[in-house]
């Protein structure tokens, strides 16, 4: 359980940044600022990670290019930040196979209750298609992100 709460470097007060970066095959997200990285956090994906969601209920995360569109302080979750899927492309996609794309794509920390889990979240992909941090971590991606910032979800 130590592991799960052990301190980690915080990212400097006032950072801000300008896009986010997620490398879903490291389970990564990255702040950037400029070519700069911010800081690296790893993460939890969909329950079925591999490949691009395609529609609501695949357990997916979704790839691509997206924006951070709003911040959610009452989610489910500690604190979400909603990714702008589908896109106008992935609507269209969905509706050719005659499926719904799904939506509410966010990244969050620990489901409200469960925040002493930390990091141990890391051990298993849980979301329905969301990307997850500890509650300390989205504590400071909430402050360094602003709304409008594009977020590019790679393989």
């Amino acid at each position: 359980m130590a592991y799960a709460h052990f301190p980690e470097p915080y990212l400097a007060a006032g950072a801000r940044a300008d896009r986010v970066v997620v490398l879903k095959r490291e389970r990564k997200l990255v702040l950037m600022n400029g070519a700069r990285p911010l800081k690296e956090y790893r993460i939890s994906l969909g329950r079925d990670p591999v490949g691009p969601k395609t529609q609501e209920g695949d357990g997916r995360t979704p790839e691509g290019q997206y924006v951070v569109d709003y911040r959610k302080a009452d989610s489910s979750f500690h604190r979400a930040l909603h990714i702008s899927y589908p896109s106008a492309s992935d609507s269209a996609q969905a509706g050719a196979r005659g499926v719904n794309p799904g939506g509410l794509i966010m990244v969050h920390g620990i489901r409200n209750g469960l925040g002493f889990v930390g990091r141990l979240h890391r051990l298993a992909d849980w979301t329905n298609g969301c990307i997850a941090v500890t509650n300390v971590e989205i504590e400071e991606i909430w402050r360094a992100v602003p709304d409008g910032t594009p977020i590019e979800i790679r393989a």
